[in-house]
């Protein structure tokens, strides 16, 4: 019976070696996930007028927090501050109705009821 091998594996590869590594990439994760909550956390010391500054607000902050330990919550905190840059600038080009209207709170086809009775029927 011929065995079936991978030409282009090196001669050395040994389940070992690649568990070893699969830990390594587990771990260099954790340490990076563990450095992007430390940068987060120095932007949850900042005031409402730093974090205004740079496009967040305190709410976006606690939302990035709020994610699971193994994702990147600056991931969050540049998206959220990516949105308010674009809609800004939006804004300010006049691509959006600066005009913001209410929808009625009367129906179209309301008719208000007569009120010219005499004032001792009203209630």
């Amino acid at each position: 019976m011929t065995a079936i091998t991978n030409p282009f594996a090196p001669a050395d590869a040994s389940p070992w070696r690649a568990l070893a590594a699969a830990v390594a990439q587990w771990l260099r994760q954790r340490v990076q996930a563990y450095r992007h909550r430390s940068h987060a956390a120095a932007l949850a010391g900042f005031d409402d007028r730093m974090l205004a500054d740079i496009g967040l607000t305190r709410s976006d902050v606690r939302d990035a927090f709020a994610e699971p330990l193994w994702q990147d919550p600056t991931e969050l905190l540049r998206v959220r501050a990516l949105e308010r840059r674009r809609a800004r600038h939006a804004f300010l080009a006049g691509s959006c109705d600066s005009r913001v209207t209410a929808p009625p709170l009367v129906p179209a086809d309301y008719v208000r009821p007569r009120t010219d009775r005499p004032a001792r029927f009203t209630v």
